[in-house]
């Protein structure tokens, strides 16, 4: 994942701004342009930092959430068809799979923090965050999709093409 400035281009300043702007509710503002981009940057931030997760440590042993292993039982109960590796943008933002993920994402309110705030998420799971690769979701959605990925052994690819790029680098 390319790395980019993101809030630290803010300054201090900016970027306290930026933390008590994002930190109060939604009724709180219009479709302001400047707070999306704050928003944008955060979700660019988090997925930043989650690539480069699974990029250091085996998948199979991170804990995303103290809620891990609540939210991986009820999202293969409730979508033991969704493809993992290779999402489907329609299986979560058609009218119908809104319909589906609406129940399953609301049970988590008051269980996970910011369940419903905005987040990037990785349309398929062997590659990095690009702009073909990327969906919007919400927080809830990728802490189940990714738990589940991460168990089931669909982010290894990920972790295992950083181990082999870093053993060529010490052969050279």
């Amino acid at each position: 994942m390319a790395s980019s400035n993101g809030l630290a281009s803010l300054g201090v300043e900016g970027a306290s701004a930026a933390a008590h702007a994002l930190s109060l509710p939604a009724e709180a503002y219009g479709n302001d342009p400047q707070l999306e981009v704050m928003w944008a940057m955060k979700a660019y931030n988090h997925a930043e930092v989650y690539f480069n997760l699974i990029s250091s440590v085996d998948p199979k042993f991170l804990k995303l959430t103290k809620s891990d292993d609540k939210i991986y039982s009820a999202f293969t109960e409730s979508f033991s068809d969704l493809n993992l590796e290779l999402l489907d943008p329609d299986h979560l933002k058609s009218p119908e799979a809104k319909e589906r993920w609406r129940p399953f994402c609301n049970q988590f309110d008051g269980i996970v923090e910011d369940f419903n705030y905005g987040t990037l998420l990785r349309l398929d799971c062997r590659k990095d965050y690009t702009e073909e690769n990327t969906i919007f979701a919400t927080r809830i959605q990728f802490y189940a999709i990714e738990i589940a990925r991460n168990r089931g052994g669909f982010n290894d690819a990920v972790f295992n093409a950083k181990c082999k790029q870093q053993s060529k680098e010490e052969q050279s």
